[in-house]
């Protein structure tokens, strides 16, 4: 009798422990990520990078234990001049033949008042370098039309163009070293 209840307590427990996650996936034609940079000292040039893809691991029961793997699809820049558009996917600044998609990968997550801190790994042109994400969300989790679950963030940081290897030929008087990014991910509950 007492193996039978332990194990009628096991069967019961198993779904709810597979419960405890969900894996994501950015929904691409709701996700982007944004940047802006200083040109000339004078003003920002303004631009963003479509077809996101990757998984989100959600961790039901406590965010902090989820993990995020996106994948940026490089070839897609776009800052609304097609000259200057073919200038930053060559070898100039992203070189896209050689190095077409760009990857972010959590090594952390840890909650903050208003959202989450996400700290992971960036690779962009071939370098890999540590970087800091001021998320708000997870909102939702609302059904989409195409009957899934979607939930949504937006999360911030500042990269060094230098530390990447982008452009290098270019001082920050003319192509500034701040990058700004804006990820806005819209995830479909796969």
């Amino acid at each position: 009798m007492r193996f039978s209840s332990f194990a009628a307590t096991l069967a019961l427990a198993a779904p709810l422990a597979l419960a405890q996650t969900s894996t994501w996936a950015p929904d691409k034609a709701h996700s982007a990520v944004d940047f802006s940079i200083l040109h000339l000292s004078l003003s920002n040039v303004r631009g963003h990078f479509g077809n996101i893809g990757g998984t989100i691991v959600m961790n039901e029961s406590d965010i902090t234990k989820s993990t995020v793997n996106v994948t940026i699809d490089v070839t897609t820049v776009d800052t609304g001049q097609p000259q200057r558009d073919a200038d930053l996917k060559s070898p100039n600044f992203f070189d896209v033949a050689q190095f077409p998609t760009a990857t972010f990968v959590s090594t952390s997550i840890a909650k903050k008042a208003n959202g989450l801190t996400i700290s992971g790994n960036l690779t962009v042109h071939g370098l890999t370098r540590p970087v800091v994400l001021q998320v708000e969300g997870p909102t939702g989790p609302l059904q989409g039309m195409d009957h899934k679950l979607h939930s949504g963030f937006s999360g911030t940081t500042t990269l060094s163009r230098a530390a990447f290897g982008i452009a290098p030929k270019y001082p920050p008087a003319i192509v500034g070293d701040e990058i700004k990014l804006t990820v806005d991910l819209d995830m479909a509950r796969q």
